[in-house]
């Protein structure tokens, strides 16, 4: 079968957009990535004594990469987590004429997207796909050094202080996800779900155009829930991706929580970096606002926010126990309406007994 997306030419755009890198020559230092496998064992210990979450895949492991290495791994990482849709709908997508051009058009338009993305993106807990025959290259936190180092120099960081915070939040990924038994399985089966509901049908745009044209009459815009691939879901794959969503606005702010908490009294710059990166993730302007917006990026940047502002309610009526409830199994997961109004949530715990 034909591979209606060229990844070649996919990883060949990442890197050609791929911004120049600063400190190229200099962030494989050895100080560097020993900061790395230290602070990343450091956060573990401290994320399991903050969250009581502990791993049940054995110790965190760290490596530090460039931007090119970081779109490597992406683009494999969207080959395994795509295949159950070009499984499918593969053959049709391959076949006629202009298919070679619509493969190469894909990979381009993938390999801008992940391009653009290497010069932001600090550290990944990579858990999506795992390749069972290639242990090494599974259950990694990644760090992207030219551009930790770009952030440190240009607002001046303390390295000691900011490596570790970042480790935190980027543990606290893996400590959700390994140290919750059911919780990644729970995830790739909603990834799955909306994979192998995908039908590239044309009518199917045409309809998200006049449900675009409708919600802009309404004064609604239906960017704001995913960009182009929420606006062109059907009512089904609306309500998988509203799981999706609470979901991970739920685990960002924790993340973001648990990283704050977590380093509180070893980083005195906490409160610094996260302004900064806040600012980062919001200040955006001109075309780069309007990319985020169509990859559904500006989304991804609310449930920050928003999963903060859960977190933040629901302790207030609670305390952790009652947020901790949320690891005892799916059903007690937040919707993304629940998210955005954590009383709903409150009352519904509330009114279930604890496992």
């Amino acid at each position: 079968m034909s591979d209606p997306v060229d990844w070649e030419v996919a990883t060949r755009v990442a890197r050609r957009f791929a911004q120049r890198q600063p400190f190229a020559t200099t962030f494989y230092s050895e100080e560097l990535e020993a900061d790395f496998e230290r602070f990343t064992a450091q956060a573990e210990q401290l994320v399991g004594e903050e969250t009581g979450l502990w791993s049940l895949s054995g110790n965190a492991r760290a490596r530090l990469t460039d931007r090119e290495g970081w779109i490597d791994a992406n683009v494999a990482s969207y080959q395994r987590m795509l295949k159950p849709l070009l499984d499918k709908v593969g053959d049709r997508l391959a076949t006629g004429r202009l298919a070679p051009v619509g493969a190469r058009i894909a990979g381009a338009e993938l390999g801008f997207m992940l391009g653009w993305m290497s010069g932001r993106v600090l550290g990944q807990y990579d858990m999506l796909i795992v390749e069972d025959q290639d242990v090494d290259e599974q259950d990694i936190v990644y760090y992207v050094g030219p551009n930790v180092v770009a952030l440190e120099r240009r607002f001046a960081f303390r390295p000691e202080e900011f490596r570790l915070w970042l480790s935190l939040h980027e543990v606290t990924h893996r400590a959700q996800f390994t140290g919750v038994p059911w919780l990644r399985e729970y995830f790739l089966s909603l990834v799955s779900e909306i994979m192998e509901s995908v039908d590239p049908d044309p009518d199917r745009f045409v309809e998200a155009l006049k449900r675009f044209a409708s919600a802009r009459r309404q004064g609604i815009d239906p960017m704001d829930d995913g960009g182009v691939s929420g606006l062109l879901a059907t009512d089904e794959q609306r309500a998988v991706m509203d799981k999706i969503s609470g979901l991970m606005s739920l685990l960002e702010g924790h993340g973001d929580t648990t990283m704050d908490r977590a380093g509180a009294d070893l980083i005195p710059g906490a409160e610094r970096f996260g302004k900064v990166l806040r600012a980062r993730r919001s200040n955006s302007r001109g075309f780069v606002k309007l990319l985020q917006r169509l990859i559904g990026l500006e989304a991804k940047i609310k449930q920050y926010e928003q999963g903060e502002a859960f977190i933040e309610a629901v302790e207030g009526a609670g305390g952790e126990e009652l947020i901790n409830r949320v690891w005892e199994g799916p059903q007690n997961l937040p919707s993304i309406y629940e998210i955005r109004e954590p009383s709903t949530w409150i009352e519904r715990l509330n009114a279930v007994p604890a496992a």
